[in-house]
């Protein structure tokens, strides 16, 4: 097979009238999620567990098998790194940290190649892939087959290294171009960066790290937390084919039509998801505050919430209550079976709480 080499991104030739219905879906099920997004008290600690699935989905597509509960039971007391999960848990925090660095760095910044290949650094620090030029585009020729096989029985085989640079200029240019629509125009966006592969492993999550980063700099979202992996998960078939079918048959329309259908879907999904996080939160506000009589029962909520399983230090540190209070509050909160012992502690192994009403919906 021989490198596929994408056209450059330009504006696309595309049926806008055949799209017209499909962009308006998109446009109106994200706006609506942007609304909530809006309405949110603290996005940052109300989704961070949503933000953790998207880390768990978006790796699990490149063949990782830890879940969500398990990679919040690691980071409540992290194992040794003999573990079974290890590697695919290690994985997974780097997809969040990736994710968390780059959206600092939007604040003041626009999204550029550099802060492609920063991301890329982070996504790859200690795990499988660190040795293949980790936060540097690649100069030499990569393929996509099943594992172990040669490039003659590569599935897709990307443009050659001294097509990237050129590639990549045009790509980041056109992030920055108007387009008749930004929704069409970041579905050309993703796909164009997996056509291009420019790094030597991680091209699947970079690009799928792009798409909330899009949404956030085009002011599509107020805030970066538009979750689109767990579509392209569960429909994974359709997913792979359409981006195939571009290289293969040219068939950009279907392509985009399959995107816009994920962005409405998927926005619906994720609204529903932080109204009820939402009203989770209302809801435990009053208890929290009934059980533990407590100044600090703010501090506390906070803390379920953005790591809905912990152990008993990470509680104190997180929530910055003193330790004789946080005991004390801890035990009134199991005792109301907020939140319930996952692991007694022992020895020098701290005792591990979850926060099952939240686990529960966000799983």
């Amino acid at each position: 097979m021989k490198p596929f080499r994408p056209n450059h991104l330009s504006p696309p030739d595309l049926d806008w009238g055949s799209l017209i219905t499909w962009i308006g879906d998109a446009q109106s099920a994200l706006a609506r999620y942007d609304g909530i997004l809006q309405g949110l008290v603290n996005p940052q600690i109300l989704l961070s567990p949503l933000a953790k699935r998207e880390a768990v989905l978006s790796s699990r597509i490149e063949g990782t098998q830890a879940s969500l509960n398990e990679v919040l039971r690691f980071e409540a007391d992290p194992v040794d790194d003999k573990s079974e999960k290890y590697a695919d848990i290690q994985e997974i925090i780097n997809y969040d940290r990736a994710m968390m660095s780059a959206v600092d760095e939007l604040k003041t910044k626009p999204l550029t190649l550099n802060l492609i290949r920063k991301m890329h650094f982070v996504l790859m620090d200690s795990v499988r892939g660190w040795n293949k030029a980790r936060g540097e585009y690649r100069k030499t020729q990569n393929y996509i087959a099943p594992p172990g096989a040669p490039i003659e029985r590569a599935i897709y085989v990307p443009p050659e290294p001294l097509t990237v640079p050129g590639l990549l200029d045009n790509f980041e240019k056109y992030i920055h171009q108007e387009e008749r629509d930004r929704l069409v125009q970041l579905s050309l966006v993703h796909a164009q960066f997996e056509l291009i592969h420019p790094f030597l492993d991680g091209n699947g999550r970079v690009g799928r790290l792009l798409i909330p980063l899009f949404l956030y700099e085009k002011r599509l979202i107020f805030f970066p937390a538009f979750y689109l992996s767990a579509y392209l998960e569960a429909n994974r078939d359709e997913y792979d084919h359409r981006l195939g079918a571009i290289s293969k048959e040219n068939d950009l329309l279907g392509w985009v039509v399959f995107f816009l259908k994920a962005v409405a879907a998927q926005a619906r999904e994720d609204m529903d998801k932080a109204k009820a996080i939402q009203a989770l939160y209302q809801k435990m506000k009053d208890q929290v505050a009934e059980m533990t009589r407590s100044q600090f029962s703010i501090q506390v909520l906070d803390t379920l919430f953005k790591q809905p399983i912990f152990s008993s230090p990470q509680f104190t540190k997180f929530s910055k209550i003193p330790k004789p209070s946080a005991a004390r509050i801890l035990s009134a909160l199991e005792k109301g079976k907020v939140i319930k012992v996952i692991r007694a502690g022992r020895g020098k192994r701290p005792t591990i709480f979850t926060f099952p009403k939240l686990i529960k919906l966000v799983a």
